[in-house]
C-alpha cells in the first residue's frame, strides 16, 4: 500500500477527529496538572508523554481530513452494536457510585453477555457471575484495590469470611 495515496473521506471523519483532537488538548492539560514539568520521573511525566503523542497524531489524522475529499455515504458511522455498547458504559459509569463496584458490574457484565453472546439467560448469568468473581479476586484481593463498596455491604461480608478462617485456629 502507498503512503502517499489519498483515500476518500467516510462520513463522520473529520468529527471523529476534531473530537479526539479536543479530548487531547483536555488530556494534555490534565496531565500537565498533575506535575508539570518538574522532572522526567514525576508522576505526570508519563500521562504528559502520552497525551502529547495522542494530541499529535490528532494534528495529524484532522490535516490529513482537511487534504481528503468526501467520499460516497456508506452506511451509519456508528454500527447500532457499538452504540448500544457505548450507551451501557455510559449506564454503567454512573450506576457505578450508587450501586457500587459488584451490582453495577453484574449488571452490567450481564447484560453485555446477553447482548453480545446472545445465549439464555442462564448462561450469561454464569458468564457474567464467573467474571466478575474473577475481576474481584484479582483485584480487590490478589491487588488490593478499594472498589465502590455502594448497597451491597462488602466490608461486613470480608470480615465475616476472615473471621471464619482466623477462629477456626485459635480455641
Amino acid at each position: 500500500m502507498d503512503l502517499h495515496t489519498t483515500h476518500e473521506k467516510r462520513a463522520g471523519e473529520d468529527l471523529f477527529g476534531l473530537l479526539f483532537l479536543v479530548l487531547s488538548v483536555g488530556m494534555l492539560w490534565q496531565s500537565y496538572a498533575i506535575a508539570g514539568f518538574s522532572a522526567l520521573s514525576s508522576p505526570g511525566a508519563f500521562p504528559l508523554a502520552a497525551s502529547a503523542v495522542m494530541l499529535t497524531a490528532s494534528v495529524i489524522v484532522v490535516v490529513g481530513n482537511l487534504r481528503r475529499r468526501r467520499g460516497i455515504d456508506d452506511g451509519p458511522v456508528l454500527p447500532g452494536s457499538v452504540a448500544v455498547f457505548v450507551g451501557l458504559v455510559a449506564v454503567y459509569a454512573v450506576a457505578l457510585g450508587p450501586l457500587g463496584f459488584l451490582l453495577a458490574s453484574l449488571l452490567f457484565l450481564f447484560a453485555g453477555m446477553k447482548i453480545l453472546y446472545r445465549g439464555g439467560w442462564v448462561a450469561s448469568a454464569v458468564i457474567a457471575l464467573g467474571s466478575l468473581l474473577a475481576i474481584y479476586v484479582v483485584f480487590r484481593i490478589v491487588f488490593q484495590v478499594v472498589l465502590p463498596e455502594g448497597i451491597v455491604p462488602e466490608r461486613e461480608w470480608m470480615a465475616a469470611i476472615g473471621n471464619l478462617f482466623s477462629s477456626g485456629g485459635t480455641e
